[in-house]
């Protein structure tokens, strides 16, 4: 079931790539998207990661705490240097040229697939410890990870079938490949080990909430549709702590 959802997870890079062939408002995906996910990752920080991370780390000090949360966030960071640009609407800005386009097509994919790698390991030992927060870990990274298969479908829109095919898939599958790396390794990993990776999980979507999706709904336009996606995503969290 775990690897399930590191694969499903993947389907929500080609939901991006198609609100740009086929959606005439993608603004509004891209904007309702992101909100919902913040909603839903910051519940998820506040009411389910904190409490299993405390759980598991009973007895370590708080620094390490905090180093191993640093941990994470630094993970993310480097790999969005890599990233260009995160807004498909500047990627796609009139200055820019169809061969600059690709290059940043290009760059943006191996970063988003060596992120989503990382995410998929993370979203599968959630899920081996707790399948109900894998799941919505896997739905709050989903979210984000739409505005990613926007920006990729965007930049490679002129590009052969083929090739954005091949794009489309590593991109798609880069999920699992995480997911699958941690099933085979997962006779190895211990207690206190899921607890370190709970930790370092923390920091990525704390990276993922502070300094991505925070940073977008506030500079957003459409405030009153930025409130209603966040309250959405907090109400997935609340409703579904009523089933645990």
């Amino acid at each position: 079931m775990s690897l399930l959802i590191t694969f499903i997870l993947g389907i929500f890079f080609i939901i991006g790539a198609l609100v740009i062939k086929f959606s005439k408002n993608t603004h509004f995906i891209e904007n309702m998207s992101v909100s919902i996910a913040l909603g839903a990752m910051t519940s998820l920080v506040i009411f389910d990661l904190l409490p299993e991370m405390l759980e598991h780390m009973e007895g370590v000090s708080i620094i390490w705490l905090i180093l191993l949360i640093i941990l994470g966030v630094v993970l993310l960071k480097v790999l969005d240097l890599f990233i260009p640009e995160h807004d498909h609407e500047h990627s796609l800005h009139h200055d820019c040229s169809e061969e600059n386009l690709v290059h940043i097509g290009i760059v943006s994919l191996v970063a988003i697939v060596l992120h989503n790698v990382i995410e998929g390991m993370a979203v599968y030992s959630l899920s081996i410890e707790s399948l109900k927060v894998g799941i919505l870990v896997a739905l709050g990274v989903g979210l984000h990870n739409i505005p990613m298969g926007m920006i990729i479908a965007s930049t490679l829109e002129h590009e052969d079938k083929k090739k954005k095919m091949i794009a489309y898939g590593l991109a798609t599958l880069s999920t699992f490949m995480g997911g699958l790396i941690m099933a085979l390794i997962s006779s190895f990993i211990t207690d206190f080990v899921i607890g370190i990776l709970i930790c370092i999980t923390l920091g990525m979507i704390l990276y993922i909430v502070l300094f991505e999706l925070l940073p977008h709904v506030l500079h957003g336009e459409h405030k009153k549709q930025s409130i209603i996606g966040i309250i959405i995503g907090i109400l997935v969290i609340i409703v579904s702590g009523l089933f645990e």
